[in-house]
Parts: C-alpha cells; structure tokens; sequence
C-alpha cells in the first residue's frame, strides 16, 4: 500500500497526482513577505506533509514561527478541462499562487480546501505552487485544539503543527464534475439518501445514474434528473422486513458492512464525469437513557484518541499507521474511539468504516472567549461537518470540551449563548446524529451527558455512581473538576451518561517519573494491568452509565497514561487489555480461574 492512499476516499476518480515529497521552505518570522514576487530565501527543504515542527519533515523545529512559506516545481505532462488542487489541512491561515497568481485563501487548520487552478497554469509541463502558511502561535483565538502556547509542552498540551500538515494533491476533471456528494442511511425506510452536487459550465440537462452494490450485488440503480447542478433523492433498498434477513445490510462495528457506489454524471449521451463511493446503512439515536444503535440499546466502549505520533506529531506517518491504528483499538477490546481535539484525517474514517469502529469527531478547542473566536469555531466546525457528514463510523458530534474557551459558563450567559448556538446548529448541520454541547460538565444543550473523572479508586467510583436517585445525589452536587454537571436551568432530562473520561493511568518504565506525566501511576506491568482491570470492572458493571471512554489510546509525548506506548507497542500483553476491556476471562480461563 502507498504511504499517502487517495486523500478523498468518498468521492474517488481514478487520475490524481500526489504532491507530498520534498518543497522548497522558509521561516518568515518578522511576517514581512507578502507573495511569491518577493525575495524569498528558500533556504531549506522540507517534507510535506509532515510539519516543520516534526522530524519526519526534516525541518524539526519546535520554536515559534508566525510564518512559514513553502515552493513546489512540478512537471505537469497531462491535465483535464480543469485541473483541480486540494490541501488536506494546513494550519492556520494560507494562500496559496500557482505561477504567481493567487488561486486560494483558506482559514482554518484542520479542513481542507481546494482551488480550480486551471486559468493558472502556463503552456507547457513546469508549473511552480508557492504557500504562505500563517499561524500564530500566542493566539488563543482560534481552534488549536492540544498545540501549546508555550514554547515547550506543557501538562496536557503538545507540540505545535505549523503548515502543510495533509496531503496536497492534483485532480484532473472535466468540464463539468461531480463537486461533492452526501450520503444519509434513512434506517426507518431502508433507504439511502443521496445528495449531488455539480460544478463547472454545464448547468441545464443533467442526469446522474447511481449504482449500488454490495458484495458485488446490485442493490439499486437509479437515473436522476439535475435541479440545475444538484440533486437529492433517496434510493430505496429492499426491506426484507425480518430482523435477521435486515441484518445482512446493516453496518455496525461487529459487521462493518458498506455498500459500493458508482455514479456516473451526463448531458444526453455525453459521459462528464464517473467517481466511486460508499455509504452503509446504519442508524444512532437516544432513547430514553441509552444510546441507540440500529434501533437496539448498544454500550459504548471508547477509548480517548489524540491522534499524536512521535516522529510526524498530527500528520500520520503513513496510511497503514491509520488503520493500524483502528485496527489496535478494536483488539484492545473497544468499539469506539474518541477523536481528542482533532479533525482526523479522512483516512482514518475510512479504515474506521471499513473495519467498524465508532467515532466521536470533536472540535478542537480555542482557549480564549471572543466573538472572533466563536466566529472561527462556526466556520471550522461548519466545514468538519461538511466533510465527514457521510462517514458511517462517525456517531457523536462534540462541540466543546470542558468548557474550554467558555471558561465561565456559570456566570457569563454569552458563554452559555456559545455552546447552545454550537449544538443546535450541530443538529442543524445533522439531523441524524447525537451532539454533546459541553462534554465533561456544566452541561447545558446536550443529547448525551458526558462525566470525567479521574478518581484512581474503583470502589469510590462504583460508590459514586451506584445510586437510587442520581438526580437528587449527584447533579445536585459538585463534581470532579469542582464542576457542576448541569448549569441551572438545564436539569438531566433522562439523556444517558457516559463516563466519557476516567482513568489516565500512568505507566512508562523507560522515563522517570519526573518527566511524565498521568492522574495516577503505576510502577509495573502487573499493577498497571491489575489497576486497568479492577477500574474497568467496575465501570462496565454500573449500569447508569450507556457507556464508557478510558484515557486513553496511546502514550502523548509527556502524558504517559497510555495503554500503548507512543510508537503503539502494547504496555502489557494486548490480550489482557482485550478481556480487561470487555469485562471477560481472558481466553482460555473461566470464571475460576480469575
């Protein structure tokens, strides 16, 4: 498998060219530069897509610098009628020339965007693309989810991630091209929604024929007329109308099954474009106190993801590091993860579709209130949605975390105001999907409730959470974080809870201890497993809660709590982390024996 796989995988078209590999780069720290017309000093080289930041760019330096500028020569032998250029993700604020002219300005550092670059491009093969990356590094403004503020990390915050930090490709396209394409499970019809929209000259007489297919079964096909460039419909499937036979189609992590999709967009008899896709049939809801999967009460296990690496820091090494990475939450014994802070690459999602693991995407955080601020989050938040809205792994949208950036939600109402606008533009965006408002505490406009506490001992917390009346003993009570778990006016209205962050055990023999960093330790491999176990135990047998998320997936530079190292080398033996996880006897044991 390529280290960088095709960077779109729901709208995928057989030509493209990858632009990752050696640019041209520069610092530019006194922000003096303005365009490609200037001298600029490319004095170094770097490796795109990992971040100056990163030793896997081989640039590797973590002070600040407000301003980095990248150079790309490329030998453009074949194009189409248009030829596209999409940035995965560049933080925070860039501009981007092809032969010195300004084709794009995005801001926002984990989105992606993308540029008809056509009108640019010179006769002949050579064509230069010049990026002014800008990224302030003491605003606290704008969403940086975990990167530091401080020139060296801090408690729980990392490195920064400056730059090109995802992939950078070209795609050729005709005239007129399928812009973008969104599927919605319809679970209550058996029906797949289907939303097209096109781009470029043509804008009158189109048809897009959609073909989907499982196991190389054809489901449907079906020819719609354009609305102009768009079309909505909804494909219907065959309802059996009996559980087990309806079970064949649907998605969930025990069977993560996805329908193939081809559409193929003309005018007449014109062919303009083909792509092919996926989508799945699958359905997340509330009911009552539990979450909802499929129409069935389904306990989420979830461990906390921050999406780190040692070496590339929030670019991934490689796609086969993303799906190994799903792949080892799933033998560790979760079904879910939670996505910390991130947008994560797509390819991830991918592999958590294919391989069926649940996602919880959450906004990465800003850390000071402002209306800019807030204006920013809308407009990230906006297009994360946008681009992940099809991915049936994706199952809860988070908007805050701990009320950071709305420090005051007790007493400032424009910071109660933020998180309410935040969620019920969410649900907006999405109808179909659960939002949390303000995961953690001082909850106000939420669909599930979310606790984090990190208390060490299992019997404090069974004793915390086994009661008769949690509304009277516990939301009436300060909690862990010397929160409140529901700000005034916004009393549990039955929503499930889930402990959505607890544990942080901290284990790292190669480290003193002075250097790392965790809510509680342990010292060796048999009492970090004895330690796991006993706390999971407890949380999966407390039947208030719909589910669980332990901190966390892998070790992160200076918190070592774990339960993979930071290069994901399982701290004990990941068979024990499996049963610990689910609650079972290791394999081969009985209830005896344990």
């Amino acid at each position: 498998m390529d280290d960088f796989a095709y960077p779109r995988p729901q709208l995928v078209r057989p030509d493209w060219i990858c632009l990752n590999g050696r640019w041209d780069f520069s610092y530019d720290d006194e922000r003096r530069l303005r365009g490609p017309q200037d001298e600029i000093d490319w004095h170094a080289a770097i490796n795109v897509p990992f971040p100056p930041e990163s030793v896997a760019s081989g640039i590797g330096d973590t002070g600040f610098h407000p301003v980095c500028w990248y150079r790309k020569v490329i030998s453009l032998s074949t194009r189409g009628p248009r030829t596209l250029l999409h940035f995965g993700a560049v933080d925070y604020a860039a501009k981007v020339w092809v032969n010195g002219e300004l084709v794009a300005q995005h801001e926002g550092g984990h989105t992606p965007f993308y540029a008809d670059i056509t009108s640019a491009l010179l006769p002949g093969e050579e064509q230069v693309i010049v990026v002014r990356a800008e990224d302030d590094p003491a605003d606290l403004a704008k969403p940086r989810g975990k990167q530091d503020w401080q020139l060296e990390p801090h408690s729980i915050w990392y490195p920064r991630t400056t730059g090109i930090w995802q992939t950078v490709w070209l795609e050729p396209v005709g005239a007129t091209y399928i812009k973008s394409l969104r599927w919605t499970p319809i679970f209550e019809g058996f029906e797949i929604g289907c939303q097209i929209l096109a781009a470029g000259d043509q804008t009158s007489g189109l048809t897009v024929e959609v073909k989907l297919l499982h196991g190389g079964k054809l489901l449907a096909d079906d020819v719609y007329l354009l609305v102009g460039q768009e079309a909505n419909r909804k494909i219907a499937l065959s309802d059996p109308g009996i559980d087990d036979s309806r079970n064949e189609l649907l998605w969930s992590p025990e069977r993560p099954i996805l329908l193939d999709a081809e559409l193929t967009l003309r005018c007449g008899d014109v062919e303009l474009d083909r792509v092919r896709s996926y989508t799945a049939l699958r359905s997340v809801s509330v009911n009552r106190d539990r979450f909802m999967l499929n129409g069935r009460p389904y306990h989420l296990r979830l461990v906390l993801d921050q999406g780190y690496w040692p070496d590339t820091m929030l670019a991934a090494p490689s796609d086969d590091a993303l799906r190994r990475d799903v792949e080892l939450a799933k033998a560790m014994g979760f079904n879910g993860v939670r996505k910390h802070q991130k947008i994560e690459n797509p390819r991830y999602l991918y592999w958590a579709d294919k391989l069926g693991l649940l996602v919880w995407e959450e906004m990465p955080s800003c850390y000071a209130f402002s209306p800019l601020a807030v204006t920013r989050m809308v407009r990230e938040w906006t297009e994360a949605i946008e681009r992940d809205y099809s991915h049936p792994c994706i199952i809860v949208w988070v908007a805050f975390n701990e009320s950071w950036g709305v420090p005051n939600l007790t007493a400032m109402q424009a910071h109660r105001n933020a998180v309410e606008a935040l969620y019920h533009m969410t649900r907006v965006l999405d109808a179909t999907r659960p939002v949390i408002g303000n995961d953690g505490w001082e909850a106000s406009a939420t669909d599930l409730l979310g606790i984090h506490d990190y208390d060490a001992d299992p019997q404090r917390i069974a004793a915390r959470y086994e009661l008769t009346d949690p509304v009277a003993t516990l939301f009436d009570r300060r909690r862990p974080g010397g929160r409140i778990l529901t700000l005034d006016g916004f009393p549990h209205r039955g929503q499930p809870i889930i402990l959505t962050e607890f544990g942080g055990i901290a284990f790292d023999p190669r480290a003193p201890a002075h250097h790392t960093w965790g809510y509680s330790r342990a010292n060796t491999p048999e009492a970090f497993e004895e330690a796991y176990r006993e706390l999971l135990k407890v949380v999966n047998e407390l039947p208030m809660f719909s589910g669980f998320c332990y901190t966390q997936f892998a070790d992160t530079f200076q918190e070592t709590n774990g339960l993979l190292n930071a290069d994901r080398s399982p701290k004990i033996p990941i068979e024990l982390i499996d049963a610990a996880t689910r609650n079972v006897p290791l394999r081969g044991q009985d209830d005896s024996d344990t």
